[in-house]
């Protein structure tokens, strides 16, 4: 496809809410697989988006784990259609905390943060059936 597809440049955005059940480490931190795996959910919405199927996530690449994810944060997860192929699409991922827990100030204390803090970024390809 020719870089004029009207499909690159479609942004889908996600927000989630993290559990503490899905706190792993200490400090409430959260594994990476966590946000790894929001940015599968929010890879499948662009190829429904743009091909009117799942499609299937099948490659990440240059993963960096930038900054903590913990138990009480609200994630925006970002996937942006950067290229178009026959049957693969390119995304740039990014993963950032735009709300976060204030133990410190009580116990179900949390603020809205001024600057979001990017915590996860990452390339992806998805692939789609042909025709679609």
């Amino acid at each position: 496809m020719s870089n004029g597809d009207h499909r690159i440049g479609l942004t889908v955005t996600h927000r989630r809410y993290v559990p503490y059940s899905s706190a792993h480490y200490a400090g409430s931190l959260v594994a990476g697989a966590y946000s790894l795996e929001l940015c599968g959910d929010v890879a499948t919405e662009v190829c429904i988006r743009t091909d009117g199927d799942e499609g299937l996530l099948a490659a990440y690449a240059d993963v960096q784990f930038r900054a903590p994810v913990r138990a009480g944060d609200v994630l925006e997860v970002e996937a942006v259609v950067v290229r178009v192929g026959t049957r693969s699409r390119t995304l740039d991922l990014k993963v950032s905390v735009v709300c976060r827990a204030r133990p410190d100030l009580g116990e179900s204390a949390a603020e809205v943060l001024s600057e979001p803090i990017v915590a996860t970024t990452a390339t992806g390809t998805v692939v789609v059936p042909v025709g679609r």
